[in-house]
C-alpha cells in the first residue's frame, strides 16, 4: 500500500468515524462527550458565576465554541487525520528499516486497568506540561500559542481556543512516550475525557475550594493566572503551566498565585493589535510581519 492510498484511507476513515459519530450516540462518542461535558459547565457558570458581572455569553463565546468542533473535529477532517496517519506509518517503515519493530519498551496493558490508565494520564500530562513550556519560550511557537491566550473574558469554551498547529505540536511530542508505554485506545478516550473535563473546569467561570487538592490538580483560580496579561519581568516566560496537574508547576517552581485574581486583565502585551476573527487567528504565525504590511 502506498502513501497515496494511506491518505485516502485516512479521509475516508475519519469521515465515516465523524458521521457515525454524528449518527449514532454511544458510551464511546467523543462527539456527544464533548457536547455533554461543555454543557455541564456552561451550566456551573450560569448557576454559580465566579465573576458574576461577566456576560452569560462572554466576549466571542461563539468564537470559542465553534474552535471546540474546529480543533477537534473539522481540522483532523481536512487535514490533521490524514497527515498523522502518513508521518506515523513513514515513522514506523524508517524504524523497521534498521531494525526496530516494536516500540514497546512497558507492557502496562498487562497491569490492572487502574494502573494503566494512571501511568498512561500520568506521562501524557508531563510530556504536555513541557510542550505547554516550550509553546511560551520558543519564540516561534509562542506565536501560535498567541491565540490561545487572546482569550480577554475566561470562560469553558476558552480551553479550546488554540492554534491548529499545536495540534501538530503536541501530538507529535507525545507520540513517542505514549507508545513507548503502549496505551490502548480505549484507555486513551478515557483519559482524554478525564482531561477535556478538567481543561473546561480550568478555564471557567467558576470557583470551586479543592483544599490540598489544588497541589495536585489545575483550576479556575491557578490558571487565570496563566492568562494574566500583566506578569513580572522574572516570570515574563508564564507561569502555571499545567494542563490537567498542578503538582509539576509546584516541583519545578513554576508556580505563581499572588492573589485571588478574579478581576485580573487577561491577555498579554500588544494584544490590541491581534487578530479577533477566526481565520486572522488561524494564519497567526504563518505569515511575516513584513508580509502583512
Amino acid at each position: 500500500m502506498n502513501y497515496w492510498q494511506t491518505i485516502k484511507d485516512s479521509y475516508y476513515g475519519y469521515a465515516r468515524y465523524l458521521l457515525d459519530s454524528i449518527l449514532n450516540p454511544g458510551l464511546y462518542n467523543y462527539f456527544y462527550w464533548l457536547i455533554a461535558v461543555s454543557a455541564f459547565f456552561f451550566a456551573l457558570e450560569l448557576i454559580a458565576p465566579w465573576r458574576k458581572d461577566q456576560p452569560k455569553f462572554r466576549k466571542d463565546f461563539w468564537l470559542d465554541f465553534f474552535y471546540m468542533f474546529f480543533n477537534f473535529f473539522l481540522f483532523s477532517l481536512i487535514i490533521f487525520n490524514a497527515a498523522s496517519d502518513v508521518v506515523v506509518r513513514f515513522f514506523n517503515e524508517t524504524l523497521a528499516m534498521i531494525g526496530i519493530n516494536n516500540l514497546l519498551a512497558f507492557e502496562v496493558m498487562s497491569w490492572p486497568v487502574w494502573a494503566h490508565l494512571l501511568v498512561g494520564f500520568v506521562v501524557r500530562d508531563f510530556v504536555q506540561w513541557w510542550v505547554h513550556r516550550l509553546l511560551h519560550r520558543v519564540p516561534f511557537l509562542w506565536e501560535f500559542h498567541k491565540v490561545h491566550h487572546s482569550v480577554k473574558q475566561m470562560g469553558f469554551a476558552a480551553h479550546l481556543r488554540y492554534h491548529w498547529m499545536e495540534n501538530v505540536v503536541y501530538r507529535s511530542l507525545e507520540y513517542l512516550p505514549l507508545a513507548l508505554i503502549g496505551i490502548g485506545l480505549r484507555d486513551f478516550f478515557i483519559i482524554h475525557i478525564f482531561t477535556l473535563a478538567v481543561g473546561h473546569f480550568n478555564h471557567s467561570n467558576f470557583k470551586l475550594k479543592l483544599g490540598p487538592l489544588k497541589y495536585i490538580f489545575n483550576n479556575p483560580q491557578m490558571h487565570i493566572w496563566h492568562h494574566a496579561k500583566g506578569l513580572p519581568e522574572s516570570r515574563r516566560f508564564g507561569v502555571n503551566f499545567g494542563l490537567t496537574l498542578s503538582i509539576w508547576d509546584y516541583l519545578f517552581k513554576t508556580d505563581y498565585i499572588p492573589s485571588d485574581g478574579r478581576d485580573i486583565e487577561l491577555g498579554f502585551p500588544q494584544d490590541e493589535n491581534f487578530p479577533d476573527d477566526f481565520i486572522g487567528q488561524e494564519v497567526h504565525g504563518l505569515i511575516s510581519k513584513k508580509q502583512k504590511a
